[in-house]
């Protein structure tokens, strides 16, 4: 199959090079958890540890973000990445992404899935808005590797989108 997309500029295939981890970011409703599939995922401080996490404008978790004041990140390897498949597509009326997953709730009632690499538990510290995304800043506050391994790297040919 060919790719009909014209060739990314320069400043995109650069872009591109800069590596991202594949994280599954999660954040508590009334109705339950939402999630969504987070590649620009940064520690951002040591104390307390920080980490910033981007989140498109459009995307409607940012306002659950928002008004959870809490979001967890379950961080995916190769065993793991499977999970993320329920996250991109359109699912049956009355079905999750979270559904025929192991769950674990974290010490603040975050869900994170129990077959990942590691996950984070995290408290909005602050967010700044740049461009199309909101980069939310969070404290964490209870992170677990539940087994060695090594996360999931993603390199883009187009830096300029996902």
């Amino acid at each position: 199959m060919t790719d009909s997309r014209p060739d990314p500029s320069p400043l995109a295939r650069a872009l591109g090079r800069i590596p991202c981890g594949l994280f599954l970011a999660t954040v508590e409703t009334p109705d339950g958890p939402v999630g969504f599939v987070a590649s620009f995922v940064q520690q951002v401080g040591f104390e307390p540890p920080t980490v910033a996490l981007a989140v498109g404008k459009a995307r409607g978790p940012l306002e659950a973000l928002r008004s959870s004041g809490r979001f967890a990140l379950s961080v995916l390897d190769k065993p793991s990445s499977g999970i993320m498949g329920g996250f991109f597509k359109p699912l049956p009326e009355g079905q999750t992404p979270f559904d025929g997953h192991e769950l674990h709730r974290t010490g603040s009632g975050s869900t994170v899935f129990a077959s990942a690499l590691a996950w984070l538990d995290c408290t909005v510290s602050g967010e700044h808005e740049t461009g199309d995304h909101v980069v939310v800043f969070g404290v964490v506050t209870e992170g677990v590797l539940q087994r060695e391994g090594d996360p999931s790297v993603h390199l883009r040919s187009n830096g300029l989108g996902y």
